[in-house]
């Protein structure tokens, strides 16, 4: 079966997403959730799906002690799910085409460092956009910039608010991410 690994740092909803879309169609599985923060529902969220954590520190994560991990483990895809820190060179040159991120916003706009949750949805708010959506791309050394893998749309009303941008936003994930990596794999 192929092994999937996530990466996340906030509440979890993308991970729990996919955990629980490949326990429905055994195509896959994850086999681990990685957080660099201790407080992310993240943890909860998967290890009441039964599937082990593990919580690092940034130096750990630079330093190999996470590609050792993941070496350990041989993943098939690395899945970045809301995962804030710049994820290192070195795991992504052991893993060439083999992690992906979603982003909440229709790269190439709205990408970048600082770019991530409601900071893009009160950006495509501020500048009066008609449409947003979710990217899912290969993940290379700069924020955002690597190949797009999928794209999906959704309309932007100029009455809708940061937090109704966000709904939207979170619907598509849930909705398009787990098919989007079980293509993947």
């Amino acid at each position: 079966m192929k092994k999937i690994v996530v990466f996340a740092s906030g509440s979890g909803t993308n991970a729990e997403n996919i955990i629980k879309y490949f326990t429905e169609r055994r195509t896959a599985t994850v086999v681990m959730v990685l957080t660099n923060n201790p407080l992310a529902l993240a943890i909860e969220k998967a290890e009441k799906l039964g599937v082990e954590t593990v919580i690092f520190s940034k130096s750990e994560l630079i330093e190999g002690k996470i590609l050792q991990i993941i070496n350990g483990i041989q993943p098939d895809l690395i899945v970045l799910a809301g995962f804030l820190l710049k994820f290192p060179q070195v795991i992504i040159q052991a893993y060439p085409n083999k992690v992906i991120n979603i982003h909440p916003a229709l790269l190439p706009k709205y990408g970048g460092k600082g770019m991530y949750g409601m900071h893009v949805h009160q950006a495509v708010v501020a500048n009066k956009e008609k449409e947003t959506g979710i990217t899912v791309h290969y993940v290379n050394e700069q924020y955002d910039e690597g190949a797009i893998i999928a794209q999906k749309k959704v309309v932007v009303l100029g009455t809708d608010t940061a937090e109704v941008v966000a709904a939207k936003i979170h619907d598509l994930e849930q909705r398009f991410f787990p098919e989007i990596v079980a293509s993947l794999v």
